[in-house]
């Protein structure tokens, strides 16, 4: 799944995804969402409802490929359009589908959703949308092309954040307890403009574009940082996303604090504590072309 940080994903979403604090470091970002949440994709692409083997899928607002690469795994014989507004995360996505070999099922399209008319993605079996859905400008038209651009039957899976990945204890910093909650929730109040569908019920939407929503399930992701050392690596660069979105909104001792933990010298540094974990949620609605 795309991570659909209000800094960064993708998890690889559309041009207000890039636009509000550039693409520096996202597709580090997403490439590490990825791989610390791989199984968590992977639970997913597993239990959607499916009534055959999808030969065509097209992934919007695929980023580095996250998603992609993982509905590869579950249908190797299917073909992916991968569709993004970055060209340099369609580059990424191509070296790796040449990497591990897949290169043939592989289509990437450069593409702004926003932007009127769509190019032309065939008619695809599945429509795969990972924390893309809640940039677009108009989700209700997008839900509508998507149900257009669906084969009869074809499922739609909407993937989407129930709330952003939190990684310190409550209690952490020593020196300011609370910090994290804190910038989560100054980032949240400043994004609330722009991006105002995160954290919707996309159900009733997908129902009024004309969709059947046949299930909808909710993943907790609760993963202790001993787990992976990628996980120190994900929070440093998540976290020093939102320092650059919310710097001026954060007291001067939340953000010296904050400045101790992106300091990669420092012995609090997050690449060296021991009590990370990731959690967060996910929200995968699977809503049918009837």
């Amino acid at each position: 799944m795309n991570h659909a940080h209000p800094h960064a994903p993708r998890h690889g979403a559309q041009h207000d995804h890039h636009r509000e604090h550039g693409a520096e470091g996202q597709a580090e970002i997403l490439d590490l969402d990825a791989e610390v949440l791989a199984e968590h994709i992977a639970s997913i692409t597993a239990w959607l409802p499916l009534k055959r083997e999808p030969r065509q899928i097209v992934d919007l607002g695929c980023g580095t490929g996250a998603g992609t690469f993982a509905l590869l795994e579950r249908f190797p014989e299917a073909h992916v359009t991968a569709v993004d507004t970055s060209a340099e995360h369609l580059r990424l996505l191509r070296e790796k589908a040449c990497a591990r070999g897949v290169e043939g099922h592989v289509r990437t399209v450069q593409a702004d959703l926003d932007a009127g008319r769509w190019p032309d993605l065939g008619t695809p079996d599945l429509v795969w949308a990972s924390a893309s859905m809640h940039h677009m400008a108009d989700p209700d038209r997008t839900l509508r092309s998507v149900r257009e651009l669906l084969a009869p039957g074809g499922l739609f899976a909407v993937v989407e954040l129930a709330g952003l990945p939190r990684f310190l204890p409550a209690h952490a910093p020593e020196s300011r307890p609370g910090l994290e909650e804190r910038a989560h929730a100054a980032a949240d109040e400043l994004h609330a403009e722009h991006v105002p569908h995160r954290g919707a019920d996309w159900g009733p939407m997908l129902t009024a574009a004309g969709f059947t929503v046949e299930d909808e399930r909710t993943v907790t992701v609760d993963i202790e940082g001993k787990r992976s050392e990628a996980i120190g690596r994900y929070a440093h660069g998540s976290l020093q996303r939102i320092r650059g979105a919310v710097a001026a909104a954060l007291s001067p001792e939340d953000l010296a604090a904050l400045d101790e933990l992106l300091d990669a010298d420092s012995p609090n540094s997050l690449l060296r504590r021991e009590d990370l974990a990731v959690r967060t949620e996910r929200t995968v609605w699977a809503a049918r072309r009837t």
